[in-house]
């Protein structure tokens, strides 16, 4: 294989990163023409030395499905990233209130001590092996909005979750209030 043909296949798989899906598909079309089976065994190559896993008979692929499987993307575009609306009722384990199900969207934290369980990886998956208690460490307000910011006791990851301030059980204003002023 030439060194030109490997530049080539070295700059196409930079220029697929950085490109939509549209654009990776007109890229793609230049490995689709006559001639073009020693450019995609060198896209082939190319993928495998930046550690993609694709079979001998990849270079025989159409253009944007070698394109687009080369990238290295389908193991990222498999994990989910939209939230599980998941709306049941618990106990909270740090002040052992029972806390019944929104019925509108999904509670995530106790509305008494703002207390919240470390099981989600993605809103609602219930994926995270950790299962800490996360405690609320500060509040942020925006116009209407409330956030809770939580960092977990047990591995001290952080994240954020919007107050519930109505509904059947809304959160205890108290607490939100102690939290602004650095009381939780």
């Amino acid at each position: 294989m030439s060194e030109a043909i490997r530049d080539q296949a070295h700059a196409l798989l930079d220029r697929a990163e950085r490109l939509g899906r549209g654009e990776v598909k007109r890229l793609a079309r230049a490995l689709d023409g006559e001639g073009s089976l020693p450019l995609r065994e060198a896209v082939v190559a190319e993928a495998r030395r930046r550690g993609v896993e694709l079979p001998d008979e990849a270079a025989g692929w159409q253009g944007k499905r070698l394109l687009r499987l080369a990238r290295g993307h389908e193991e990222a575009a498999r994990v989910r990233t939209n939230p599980i609306m998941r709306d049941e009722a618990f106990t909270c384990l740090h002040c052992g209130a029972e806390v019944p199900p929104m019925g509108h969207t999904a509670r995530d934290h106790c509305p008494h001590c703002l207390r919240s369980l470390h099981v989600d990886v993605v809103p609602g998956d219930r994926a995270n092996p950790c299962g800490g208690l996360m405690d609320p460490v500060g509040v942020e307000l925006a116009g209407e909005r409330v956030t809770i910011h939580y960092r977990c006791r047990a591995c001290g990851e952080q994240h954020r979750n919007k107050a519930l301030l109505d509904g059947a059980q809304p959160d205890t204003w108290r607490a939100i209030v102690a939290l602004s002023k650095g009381e939780g």
